[in-house]
């Protein structure tokens, strides 16, 4: 689906954003691009959508290289920017100016969706508050029904109800011919959604894994007495106690703790990477 292959890019001569990136995504999923603000996020999910071109290398996405943005690769991504411009224009407008650029666009399930998040649909774009505006924005790219859906910080601007809302869409629109990639930086938004985590660090990845192996590897657990705890690899201490992560030798279940995890790999990458290789 997605194909990156030693990329390589830079805003300025002499100071690499990216350097020999390679990172393989595949449909069927629910990917985390997880990274503090300035990690390189934003660049790469640009480079993926075709809007900047690399120096070096390549990024392929359905078999296309993004940097020349065909028709046939263009009707088939959608990607929601962390900024973004809606015109002056009423929904009905909207739709029937974009929606034809996207042959598999569901009508139907577009003004579901904005019944699902409360939208008003007599209302012009500009005289909606920003969080209306992006709702109106995530429910067009998901009724355009792409098989590359990617989305940069896309809870941004929405309230905590909105936010569960917009976890439940993204949950029932994923299938086995779709890759979605979602970039963030407020972690805990993306709870219970993802099924594979990608974190980027210092302009590159440095963390790679399936939710699922994170819990085969890994155990999260809240003690009173870390000095109990054995050999911890991360901790994030509290009034409550102390939510720690170690290796999970004994085959349990616990729940992943994505805030903790990935302050765990940014803090202790060389660790961590260790565990799972």
């Amino acid at each position: 689906m997605i194909s990156i292959q030693n990329l390589s890019f830079s805003y300025r001569k002499n100071k690499p954003l990216f350097e020999h990136l390679n990172l393989q995504l595949e449909a069927g999923h629910i990917y985390g691009l997880l990274g503090k603000n300035g990690a390189g996020k934003s660049s790469l999910l640009k480079h993926i959508a075709g809007l900047l071109f690399p120096d070096a290398g390549h990024c392929k996405v359905l078999g296309y290289e993004s940097r020349y943005r065909q028709p046939a690769f263009l009707q088939n991504l959608f990607m929601v920017p962390e900024e973004f411009y809606l015109p002056q224009v009423s929904i009905k407008s909207y739709l029937s100016t974009y929606a034809p650029f996207y042959p598999l666009f569901d009508k139907k399930a577009f003004y579901n969706y904005l019944e699902e998040f409360q939208i008003p649909t007599d209302q012009r774009l500009t005289d909606m508050s920003y969080g209306q505006k992006k709702k109106v924005l995530i429910s067009f790219a998901l009724a355009a029904n792409t098989k590359m859906l990617i989305m940069d910080e896309p809870t941004n601007g929405l309230d905590i109800p909105s936010k569960s809302q917009f976890r439940k869409v993204i949950a029932a629109a994923v299938n086995d011919d779709k890759c979605i990639v979602i970039s963030t930086h407020q972690v805990r938004d993306l709870d219970n959604l993802i099924d594979s985590i990608v974190i980027i660090d210092n302009h590159k990845i440095i963390f790679r894994e399936s939710v699922e192996t994170v819990t085969d590897k890994l155990l999260f657990r809240n003690v009173s007495n870390i000095a109990d705890a054995g050999n911890v690899l991360f901790s994030d201490s509290s009034i409550r106690g102390h939510a720690i992560i170690t290796e999970n030798e004994g085959a349990e279940h616990s729940r992943i703790d994505m805030e903790l995890l990935f302050n765990a790999v940014l803090d202790k990458p060389e660790r961590i990477t260790k565990i799972f290789n």
